[in-house]
């Protein structure tokens, strides 16, 4: 295995752990590694960290159900506001700029945080 694959693959346990244990936010840590490690550009990055993340949200949703954590009543219309905002975020995705992806991304990352603590 090259230091390459062992770093997409620890990257990814991270990623997997983050998402099941905040409920989201693998990407904050996906797409830096893919970027760094997977030597991919934004949008790629972007887009390959919402297909890695599908199967460990579905993973962690069952698991969440399970311990009757997910309020359907809830659940139902955030979901429905999750997929319309996904569509358009993939739309959008590849007619804005490398740069203004990565600086949108970090604004976001940044005000989460400062968010969290206040």
């Amino acid at each position: 295995m090259s230091g390459k694959t062992g770093k997409l693959i620890l990257g990814g346990a991270f990623t997997g752990a983050a998402n099941g244990l905040f409920g989201g936010g693998g990407g904050m840590i996906a797409v830096p590694v893919l970027e760094k490690a997977g030597k991919l550009g934004a949008h790629s990055a972007h887009a390959t960290a919402i297909a890695v993340i599908l199967p460990a949200s579905i993973i962690s949703a069952i698991v969440y159900l399970w311990y009757g954590l997910i309020p359907l009543q809830t659940f139902l219309p955030v979901a429905l506001g999750v997929l319309a905002g996904g569509i358009l975020g993939a739309r959008l995705l590849p007619n804005v700029s490398a740069r203004s992806v990565t600086v949108i991304f970090a604004a976001f990352m940044l005000i989460a945080g400062v968010r969290m603590v206040i």
